[in-house]
């Protein structure tokens, strides 16, 4: 059975504790784990920096505003188990190992931020190393990997495949700040380049993106991948 390891932004989660997407994830998600075993780190979202905003207008140092985004992802996961129920292990794995032990019971398990300074995609990069990913994927506020920002720039291009070495290029020099909003930080691309584990980044937005991806082998978004053949298929 594939292990497949995914980064769930929490702006397509959680985008505001009102208006969010739990439910519409969780039948998606349960579907998912009839013929795969999951891992989920969840990221903090508008909350996040909404609380990080705070806390530097308080004149928290940058430290203090990380482990505040930790906290506020460790919320949002808690609320997904709960959308979960029986499919979820009970608790949030805070830590690689726990995450690991936690899918010896052959549950969905979650996660949210663990070190400061590190985003939520760098955990889920490492994570997908520590278990042995098939996949890790990116389920993001965009759909794939841009040549620059498309919400800001009209002209950039959408990459359809890349390899590791070229996504490490394209984001060299994004901000590692408490709280940045990038599609990947560049902790995450060498840990990618190292473990030779594939990347799909896919628009989030929509739950059924991801399970055309994985159940359905779809590819909407952008590969990262050492490999030219498709890593979503069996």
């Amino acid at each position: 059975m594939k292990k497949i390891v995914i980064s769930l932004g929490g702006s397509v989660l959680v985008p505001s504790l009102e208006s969010n997407n739990i439910s519409r994830y969780v039948s998606v998600l349960k579907n998912i784990a009839e013929s795969c075993r999951i891992f989920i780190v969840v990221g903090g979202g508008g909350e996040a920096r909404r609380y990080i905003g705070v806390a530097r207008d308080l004149g928290a140092g940058e430290a203090t505003a990380d482990e505040l985004g930790i906290m506020v992802t460790r919320l949002n996961a808690s609320l997904l188990i709960a959308g979960l129920g029986d499919a979820a292990y009970p608790r949030v794995a805070e830590n690689y190992t726990e995450a690991r032990e936690f899918a010896q019971t052959k549950k969905i398990v979650v996660m949210g931020g663990i070190t400061p300074a590190q985003t939520t995609d760098a955990v889920s990069a490492v994570l997908a190393e520590s278990v042995g990913a098939d996949l890790l994927i990116n389920a993001t506020s965009v759909n794939g990997i841009y040549s620059a920002d498309p919400k800001k720039d009209a002209g950039a291009v959408k990459h359809e495949r890349l390899t590791p070495q070229e996504l490490l290029d394209i984001i060299t020099g994004s901000r590692m700040n408490a709280g940045a909003n990038i599609v990947l930080d560049i902790v995450a691309g060498k840990v990618i380049e190292r473990s030779g584990i594939p990347l799909l980044v896919l628009d989030g937005r929509d739950p059924e993106n991801l399970y055309r991806a994985i159940v359905e082998g779809a590819c909407t978004g952008t590969i990262v991948s050492k490999e030219s053949s498709n890593p979503l298929l069996p």
